[in-house]
């Protein structure tokens, strides 16, 4: 069959078109929008990095894959502008330069990833472990430079919960993905002749493996617990609302309200509160004889748990140290007793600290983008002991997009994700956060409590899914039901991040060359 010759080497305008849809189209394929077949954006791109032309195939390579990452990433994170139109007044200007800066920034780690498998990429079908490889390498280094940045890595594509996603809980999101740019990318290398052919029906079969094996470990056997029933608080107040004082007393009747409506069945034994649900330091609103303390601790049962997410501060008045917080409070008689506290140890860049604060902070951005004081950086994440049967591993907000960034400890009953998602308003970026911190259940066969002001609020199981009903985006009310089984360990909990290690170096492998006389093809020149 003979192709146009547009189809085999495109212009080099054309490409870029082509680059830019390729991202598109993968970025579709993400949660909430699950359009799946954008996945084969992975094999246009690889397509399009073999198919350069001209003096600077490595330039044109970073360049065609910085505009699919662009793509990507702008419609992966076009939301960060509703936090700047939050105060628009000081902010508002910013939120057009911030999706551009997030997406350029972010693409540059895709543009480095197409420049690596060009460099690299060997002849015949093992270019695609190569890509997927490259692309993986480059997806980890975004998760972890500075403090990193895992947003919709392309392995969390597949919806929480979906048989393909219980994968993670053997090679881990990361691993995951290098899975899933190997299957996806297979298409490229179909005019590879036979062996080509070969490598596209290994991709599908696969595929089919996944869902098969996925749907394997979604029936396997969870591991029972004493009963542990648990209420989640949701009073949908938009971010804008906290900043007027006057509202103070209206936002803690609305949490407090909801926390003492009537229990179907048994009464919660934990009751959560989102990240930032009260506009003030938790050490002033929480002190002794105040009328919100007094409040809270009114509407909590004899016994009761109340974890609830803010910030607070230590050190003397006039230099106090900020922490954002979750605190987990009891009633005592009347009166509310602290029982623990974790303090949130992987801080926002920009958002919860200002990197290279002190020349930012001298050549005057800090105050032209009309940023506070930044938070303090907490112990890394450690489970917190609230009764003397309930352990429970704290994450506050962005800490949920990272693999293992707390270890497994036995006896962990539950992840408890406070999110302040209300800075994002009624749009894509909450949705996809739950499908993000939900891999965070399968990966460790922990279930998840998740707490935001205005949605998405749920229980979690140990497979990703979402247990009964939730409270979705401008809902408010109350989340009730029993704390699901954890799960058995998973090989992910067992071995961290050591099964992305082996694809790796499989992709490592595949990038060596081979003696002459091997009978590999190569691609067409």
């Amino acid at each position: 069959m003979n192709l146009p010759a547009w189809l085999i080497r495109p212009a080099p305008w054309g490409a870029r078109c082509l680059a830019l849809l390729a991202g598109l189209a993968a970025a579709l394929a993400h949660p909430p929008f699950g359009v799946l077949p954008g996945l084969l954006g992975y094999a246009l791109l690889m397509w399009l990095l073999d198919t350069i032309e001209g003096a600077r195939p490595l330039r044109s390579a970073f360049l065609r894959g910085w505009l699919a990452g662009l793509a990507y990433f702008a419609v992966s994170t076009w939301w960060i502008a509703e936090a700047f139109l939050v105060d628009a007044a000081n902010q508002g200007w910013m939120a057009p330069f911030a999706v551009a800066a997030m997406a350029g920034g972010m693409a540059l780690f895709w543009g480095l990833a197409s420049l690596l498998y060009r460099l690299i990429r060997p002849a015949g079908v093992r270019r695609l472990l190569v890509f997927a490889g490259a692309f993986a390498v480059l997806e980890w280094t975004r998760g972890h430079i500075l403090t990193g940045f895992p947003w919709n890595l392309p392995g969390e594509t597949w919806k929480a919960g979906s048989p393909v996603s219980q994968a993670a809980a053997v090679v881990g999101a990361y691993g995951l993905t290098w899975i899933t740019l190997a299957i996806a990318a297979a298409p490229a290398v179909w005019r590879d002749g036979h062996k080509g052919r070969i490598v596209v029906g290994a991709a599908v079969a696969g595929l089919v493996a996944l869902y098969g094996g996925g749907m394997m470990l979604r029936s396997a056997p969870v591991v029972g617990g004493p009963s542990t029933a648990v209420r989640i608080v949701q009073a949908d107040i938009k971010q804008e609302a906290k900043w007027d004082a006057g509202r103070f007393s209206q936002i803690v009747q609305a949490y407090v309200s909801l926390t003492a409506k009537p229990y179907a069945g048994a009464p919660a034994d934990i009751v959560v509160w989102p990240e930032g649900a009260l506009p003030a330091a938790i050490d002033d609103y929480l002190a002794p004889g105040t009328w919100v303390r007094r409040d809270i601790a009114a509407v909590l049962r004899p016994g009761q748990l109340l974890l609830i997410g803010g910030y607070r501060y230590e050190g003397p008045p006039d230099r106090p140290v900020y922490y954002n917080s979750l605190v987990a409070l009891r009633r005592q008689g009347d009166d509310l007793a602290v029982v623990g506290v974790y303090d949130k140890h992987r801080l926002v860049p920009f958002g919860e600290y200002l990197p290279a604060e002190a020349f930012l902070t001298k050549i005057g951005f800090k105050s032209m983008a009309h940023l506070g004081d930044g938070f303090a950086t907490g112990p890394r994440p450690a489970p917190l002991r609230i009764a003397p049967d309930l352990l429970v591993q704290p994450l506050i907000c962005y800490e949920s997009l990272f693999p293992r960034l707390a270890e497994p400890v036995p006896g962990v009953r539950a992840i408890v994700n406070v999110s302040n998602d209300a800075w994002f308003g009624v749009t894509s970026g909450p949705l996809q956060h739950l499908n993000l911190a939900s891999y965070r259940a399968i990966e460790t066969g922990t279930p998840i409590i998740r707490a935001t002001p205005t949605g998405v609020s749920a229980l979690i199981d140990a497979r990703g899914r979402v247990v009964g009903s939730s409270l979705g985006l401008g809902q408010s009310g109350v989340v009730d039901g029993v704390l699901p089984d954890v799960a058995a360990p998973t090989l992910f909990a067992r071995l961290g991040h050591w099964p992305f290690g082996v694809l790796i170096l499989l992709s490592i492998l595949a990038a060596i060359p081979l003696p002459v006389g091997q009978g590999l093809e190569k691609w067409p020149n």
